[in-house]
């Protein structure tokens, strides 16, 4: 089999994997496809490394988590959700909010929080797709990550 073909090979068996998105959120925020860009530069593997810096954060996952599915949701009311304080929580919303991956509103006496790219969803259902699974296939089976 030639590389072309190869590389087709390659791309059907990527999209027929759970972890194909049904629309490419590249292309509904109008940005070309990863296959379609010239290689990274080093300028944007530091932006990614940087973003997934943020995200490597297990609090900071579950609070972007529950914006998604809540939409505008209150500091007090994530806190109930995560089970944490609201100062803790109100600490790594703006972490994220400092990285634009969230967004503040004053609403009266409340600041309710929104996700601010419409590309964060996709990029932890890829990735927790990605873990389920990686979890199964690696070399010693399922991993017992808490």
């Amino acid at each position: 089999m030639d590389a072309a073909h190869e590389q087709t090979g390659a791309v059907t068996k990527a999209s027929e994997s759970c972890c194909a998105p049904a629309v490419s959120p590249t292309g509904a925020a109008g940005k070309p496809p990863l296959a379609e860009r010239e290689l990274l530069t080093h300028v944007q593997t530091g932006r990614l490394v940087a973003l997934f810096k943020t995200l490597g954060n297990d609090t900071r996952l579950r609070l972007l988590h529950a914006l998604h599915r809540g939409g505008k949701v209150a500091v007090g009311e994530l806190a109930v959700q995560v089970g944490m304080r609201p100062q803790a929580v109100s600490n790594q919303l703006q972490r994220l909010a400092d990285r634009g991956i969230v967004t503040a509103r004053r609403d009266g006496n409340r600041i309710l929080y929104s996700l601010a790219d419409p590309c964060v969803p996709a990029v932890l259902d890829l990735a927790l797709c990605l873990t389920e699974e990686t979890d199964t296939k690696g070399p010693g089976g399922p991993t017992d990550l808490p």
